[in-house]
């Protein structure tokens, strides 16, 4: 077997090649498109051979590539590369050694890859939260619009009798009005983009038996189910719901040292959108199901400033109640004694 370490940028590839033994066969660097990495490789690699590269923007087309030609493919985690190797000398070509060292010694911090329809699956999910932000951001703008003229914005602004409020505003100044109609102009235009997508994860999430599972959950909707499911994927993968909660970063950063242990915020690895969501649904919960509420009431212990460390462990809790229900197959169920009132219990999560 030989080991090849690929260190892939846009523009131009630097490839080392080591043998069984560990020893180098080939350096070089390609400077090829990506579709074309795979033949090259193909070419200057002696077969059967592994290959490793780091995971970025467009890992899973390249995984896809690599594994026509090699035996076995691994994207190694850009996090835990720079935590095994902390140097100062850094530039493409001693990176591409540094993977092919790892690869042989079959040390790769690796990363799941999920399918193709699953990465399309979850850009989409992405896309809808990157319009979202816009929209956040065009709402401020027009908020703000109304300040600078002291004009009080009345309740329900966004409704269509909201809209059409605000066409009547400064009429009598052009540079404002122009302001105004582009404002409202660009805000029917992001709902429509947005319903479109929308449309477009619900014809994607509909075959998947994953997502109204999730959904009979108190407080998760399609948004937050499809989230979960998309990058879950596959629930098996998980050992255990708690290295799932590591995955959704809700674990906290920990120092720990001799008979000391400090907790700090959560991690926030993996992907924010399905944090956010998850925080979103977790309030919905607690208001709608008495288990996940005796949940939130037992880590607030009453006092009003760990609301929000209670919401997040809320929102940790349904994770992993969402994972263990995906590998189980069964429905959530309330717990019989959260329903008597009683805040002692652990909720219905099937771990």
């Amino acid at each position: 077997m030989y080991y090849v370490g690929l260190d892939i940028h846009q523009r131009s590839t630097s490839v080392e090649i080591l043998d069984c033994n560990g020893k180098l066969v080939k350096r070089g660097e390609w400077k090829l498109p990506w579709p074309q990495l795979a033949d090259q490789l193909k070419k200057d690699a002696p077969a059967p051979f592994a290959v490793c590269f780091e995971a970025s923007c467009g890992y899973g087309f390249l995984f896809e590539e690599f594994s026509k030609v090699a035996q076995q493919v691994k994207a190694a985690h850009p996090g835990s590369l720079r935590l095994i190797y902390k140097a100062k000398r850094k530039n493409n070509r001693v990176d591409a050694g540094k993977l092919a060292r790892l690869l042989y010694l079959d040390a790769v911090p690796s990363v799941y890859v999920p399918g193709r329809e699953t990465r399309l699956w979850r850009q989409t999910i992405e896309f809808r939260q990157t319009l979202l932000d816009r929209l956040v951001t065009l709402k401020n703008q027009i908020r703000a619009s109304l300040r600078e003229r002291g004009i009080a914005a009345p309740k329900g602004l966004w409704t269509a009798r909201g809209t059409t409020w605000f066409k009547t505003q400064g009429e009598s100044d052009d540079a404002w009005a122009l302001r105004r109609d582009l404002l409202i102009e660009e805000l029917a235009e992001l709902k429509k983009k947005i319903k479109r997508v929308e449309l477009q994860l619900k014809s994607m999430s509909s075959p998947r038996p994953g997502v109204a599972l999730l959904m009979t959950i108190p407080g998760i909707g399609p948004r937050s189910a499809e989230a979960l499911a998309a990058y879950i994927d596959n629930a098996n993968r998980f050992s255990s719901t708690r290295k799932a909660g590591s995955y959704f970063g809700w674990d906290p950063c920990q120092d720990a040292s001799a008979d000391k242990n400090r907790l700090g915020h959560i991690t926030r690895d993996g992907p924010a959108t399905v944090r956010k969501l998850m925080v979103e649904a977790a309030w919905q919960g607690v208001r709608r199901s008495p288990t996940i509420k005796a949940f939130y009431d037992r880590v607030t212990r009453n006092d009003p400033d760990r609301r929000k460390i209670a919401i997040v462990a809320t929102a940790h809790y349904l994770t992993r109640v969402a994972v263990s229900m995906l590998k189980s197959g069964e429905t959530w169920r309330e717990d019989p004694r959260a329903t008597k009132g009683n805040g002692e219990n652990q909720g219905s999560e099937q771990a």
